[in-house]
């Protein structure tokens, strides 16, 4: 299964994402043959690494952006991205053989910490942190057990080990905030993300735990709420 990437979820979508798991990036467009070609067996490659690598399409007549911070010239285009940097690509349709070889090379060999990790209970998870401590996988799953039951020292203190993206941002403002999901969200804000929200403005570029605060509640909401760009740029607007 795919995704797909726009311009304006490229960054979240294959660059952050890339610190967790490999990316393979699918430059298309509906008038090419070979696109079509490729397209299937692209699904059918990364589908047997069950979820160890995520394929994302882009289809370039509507993301100019996208395919020219790849340089494309012509396409299918793949390229394979980790830790928010091109590692490996090709051109052209190739065969469902070298997709397969394409793909292995983006895989690393199952720890025993990556095997308890994805027993997913809490106890499995500590164990794969005291072999690997730094495990990405491991930290995100405990800490969003902890968020959950209201550890959220614990979750924080977890979650400052690994590289920031929006799925640990997102954790890090339950956190802070002393929520564990959007009921209680919507509690702590008696209702009104947006009245709180608008209330914190007058306080942000004075009042430093009022702008955390109001962060916090941006990173809380779902990724896809629209209102958040609109607070971001009022962020903005309001400190610079």
């Amino acid at each position: 299964m795919s995704i797909d990437v726009t311009d304006a979820t490229f960054e979240s979508d294959v660059l952050n994402a890339s610190n967790e798991q490999p990316i393979v990036v699918d430059l298309w467009a509906p008038w090419c043959g070979p696109c079509r070609t490729l397209g299937p067996i692209l699904e059918s490659v990364v589908g047997t690494t069950e979820g160890a690598v995520k394929l994302v399409k882009v289809n370039v007549d509507e993301n100019p952006s996208t395919a020219a911070s790849f340089q494309v010239q012509s396409i299918p285009a793949v390229f394979a991205v980790t830790h928010g940097k091109v590692v490996d690509g090709f051109i052209g349709a190739i065969s469902q053989r070298e997709v397969e070889e394409f793909v292995a090379k983006l895989l690393t060999p199952k720890s025993a910490a990556d095997e308890l990790s994805k027993a997913g209970d809490e106890d499995s998870l500590r164990r794969a942190l005291e072999i690997e401590p730094d495990h990405v996988a491991a930290i995100s799953a405990l800490a969003t057990l902890l968020v959950a039951r209201g550890d959220n020292v614990e979750a924080l203190e977890l979650l400052a080990r690994i590289p920031e993206t929006d799925q640990t941002r997102h954790l890090s403002a339950l956190a802070r905030l002393g929520v564990a999901n959007a009921d209680a969200l919507n509690a702590l804000t008696d209702g009104s993300i947006d009245a709180r929200l608008t209330a914190l403005l007058e306080r942000v570029k004075n009042d430093d735990a009022a702008r955390q605060e109001f962060l916090d509640l941006l990173d809380a909401m779902e990724p896809e709420d629209a209102r958040k760009n609109q607070y971001r740029r009022a962020l903005a607007s309001r400190i610079f």
